[in-house]
C-alpha cells in the first residue's frame, strides 16, 4: 500500500547546493555546461538630517537653502547573478540594482553587469559596467566598508564612478596586483549612450602592492580588520584617472550614485554662468591621482588616502565674447584617514574618521563616530551600522547618502544592512 510522501524537515537543503559563500551567496543551479548563484543585498536605513543648518553660502556668496531630512528608508535593494557558462573561465556578474531613497528620479533602477574571461592569475579580462580604479573603494571592496554604502566627503568628492569599459587586472608578482580600465565616460548612470562623446578617452588604473602577508583582508581592500590578522598586514597603492567630461554627458545631481565634476562648494563646474556671467563650460579634462596605504592587526586598523585633482583644458560657449573663465585650471587635494578596531572579534567594531578638501571655492571637512555590530555568529554578512557625521560645507551629497550638499552640523543615520 503506497504511504503519503513525507515532508522534509524544514533544515533540509533541498536545492543541493554549496554551502553559502560571501560574495556569492547560494549556488542554485549546476551541471557541466555552467552555474548560477544568487545573492540579495539590501539595508534598512533610519536618517536624521535636523542636525544640519537649513542653509549655507556657497563659494560665490549665494546663499542656498538645505533640504534636510529625517526619514525611514529600504535604501538600496540588489539582486545578484554570478557563475560561469560553458567554460569555467568564462564567468558573468549580473544584476539589479535599485536605490529607493531615489524614486523617480534618473537610473534609479539599474540593470546591469559583465563578463569576464579569466586567461590566468596574470590576466584577466572584463567587459561591460565597472566602477573605475580610480580610488581604493572603486576597486572592488564595496561593500566591505566601515559604513554603510557612504564614503567619506574627499573620496566622495574626487572618485570615478561606474561606467561600461574594459578592463585588465591580474598579479605582477605575488605581493603585487594591477588594475586598468578603459571606459565610456566617468559615470554612465543616468546618462543615456546619446549623452556620451564619441572619443573613448576615460582612463583609471591601479597598482596594488601587499608587502608583508599578500593580502589584506576580503578582497585585499575591506575596511577594517574583522579578520583578526595575527600578522601585520599591510597595503600601498597608487591610482590614476583621467578623462574628459562634457556637459551633456554628466549625470544630473540627483542621479543614483550620481559623480559629477564639481568645486569645493559643491557646484557643478558646468552650471551656467558660474564662474562668469555669460560663460558655460562644455568641456574638461579632468586628472586625478591617489594614493592609499593602511596596516592592520589583530583587529586594530589604521588607512589613509592622499588625492590630488586637476581639471583643465576647458572649451567654452559665450554669450557675451568679451566674457571668459577667471582660471585656466581647478586644482583640489584633499585626504582621509580611518582607525577602527574590533573591541570584541567578530562582534563589534569602533570606528573613527576625518576627511577633508582643499579646493579653491572652501576647505569642507569632516568627522564621523560610529560603530558595527555583528549580530550573527562568525559572519560579516549582517551588520547593525550607527554613526554620527559632523560636517563642515559638505560639497557632495544625494538622496541615497547620508548627507547633502551645502550641509553644516551633525547628522546621524542607524543602518541594518544584509548582504546574503
Amino acid at each position: 500500500m503506497a504511504t503519503a510522501q513525507q515532508k522534509p524537515p524544514g533544515n533540509v537543503d533541498t536545492t543541493n547546493a554549496d554551502p553559502y559563500r560571501i560574495m556569492q551567496g547560494h549556488r542554485i543551479a549546476h551541471s557541466k555546461y555552467g552555474e548560477v548563484n544568487i545573492r540579495p543585498y539590501t539595508y534598512l536605513r533610519y536618517l536624521n538630517q535636523l542636525g544640519y543648518a537649513s542653509s549655507y553660502v556657497d563659494g560665490f556668496g549665494k546663499t542656498q537653502t538645505v533640504d534636510r531630512r529625517q526619514d525611514i528608508q529600504l535604501n538600496k535593494v540588489s539582486i545578484y547573478f554570478s557563475g560561469w557558462a560553458f567554460d569555467p573561465k568564462l564567468t558573468y556578474f549580473l544584476y539589479v540594482w535599485t536605490s529607493n531613497a531615489s524614486q523617480g528620479q534618473g537610473a534609479q533602477v539599474v540593470v546591469a553587469g559583465n563578463l569576464t574571461y579569466n586567461f590566468c592569475k596574470y590576466f584577466k579580462l572584463t567587459g561591460g559596467i565597472m566602477s573605475l580604479p580610480g580610488v581604493r573603494s572603486t576597486e572592488g571592496n564595496y561593500p566591505f566598508w566601515l559604513s554603510v554604502d557612504n564614503r567619506m566627503i574627499a573620496d566622495e568628492y574626487m572618485r570615478p564612478s561606474y561606467t561600461s569599459g574594459v578592463q585588465a587586472k591580474g598579479e605582477v608578482t605575488k605581493k603585487l596586483n594591477y588594475m586598468v580600465m578603459l571606459g565610456n565616460n566617468m559615470s554612465t548612470l543616468g546618462v543615456d549612450a546619446g549623452q556620451i562623446d564619441a572619443k573613448l578617452n576615460t582612463l583609471s588604473a591601479a597598482l596594488i602592492y601587499l608587502p608583508t602577508t599578500g593580502e589584506y583582508g576580503m578582497f585585499n581592500g575591506s575596511y577594517g580588520d574583522y579578520d583578526n590578522h595575527q600578522k601585520v598586514a599591510t597595503r600601498f597603492v597608487g591610482h590614476f584617472t583621467r578623462s574628459n567630461e562634457t556637459r551633456q554627458g554628466q549625470p544630473t545631481s540627483d542621479a543614483f550614485e550620481n559623480t559629477t565634476l564639481r568645486v569645493s562648494d559643491g557646484s557643478s563646474i558646468f552650471a551656467p554662468s558660474l564662474f562668469a556671467n555669460g560663460v558655460q563650460i562644455e568641456e574638461a579634462r579632468d586628472q586625478m591621482v591617489s594614493l592609499d596605504g593602511g596596516a592592520k592587526l589583530k583587529g586594530f586598523a589604521l588607512e589613509g588616502e592622499y588625492y590630488w585633482r586637476k581639471i583643465d583644458q576647458f572649451k567654452t560657449t559665450k554669450v557675451d565674447p568679451n566674457s571668459s573663465l577667471p582660471f585656466d585650471k581647478l586644482n583640489d587635494n584633499g585626504f582621509q584617514l580611518l582607525a577602527s578596531a574590533m573591541v570584541v572579534p567578530k562582534k563589534l567594531q569602533l570606528y573613527t574618521t576625518y576627511s577633508r578638501i582643499f579646493g579653491q571655492y572652501g576647505n569642507p571637512s569632516e568627522v564621523r563616530t560610529g560603530l558595527n555590530f555583528f549580530p550573527f555568529k562568525h559572519t560579516i554578512s549582517a551588520r547593525i551600522n550607527a554613526q554620527l557625521i559632523f560636517m563642515n560645507q559638505c560639497p557632495v551629497g544625494g538622496l541615497a547618502y547620508p548627507y547633502t550638499v551645502g550641509a553644516n552640523g551633525t547628522g546621524f543615520n542607524l543602518d541594518f544592512e544584509l548582504n546574503f
